[in-house]
């Protein structure tokens, strides 16, 4: 394990926005830009460790651009696709994944991630 590279925080946008009923429905892309904003602010809250944070998005939220803090990955098919081919691509990091989807979770952890849930991002 590469000890020196930070934390990769992979972040499945769709349900971590998905998981809070504020109408995110009728604009899908401004809260993606409105989740990335909050991690660029505040990071992950509970990490005490430096982080490097994707944030990869799909369907009507591709197209949200990367700010300071924070890279977007806009998932050219699925973005649940896109969050392990990530995490595959870094099998010497430490890698967290920040979702709730059961199917994406049981993916992710048997390339050695850990996961947590909507709420790490959230807080």
């Amino acid at each position: 394990m590469d000890v020196e590279s930070p934390l990769l925080v992979v972040v499945d946008a769709a349900n971590v926005v998905g998981s809070v009923p504020d109408g995110w429905w009728r604009d899908r892309k401004g809260a993606a830009e409105r989740l990335r904003d909050r991690l660029a602010a505040d990071g992950l809250p509970g990490l005490a460790a430096p982080a490097e944070i994707v944030l990869v998005v799909e369907g009507g939220a591709r197209g949200v651009t990367s700010v300071p803090g924070v890279r977007v990955e806009s998932a050219p098919g699925s973005g649940d696709d896109r969050v392990v081919e990530l995490v595959a691509g870094h099998p010497d990091r430490r890698r967290l994944v920040v979702t709730a989807d059961r199917e994406l979770r049981c993916r992710v952890m048997e390339l050695g991630a850990e996961v947590t849930g909507p709420r790490a991002a959230l807080r």
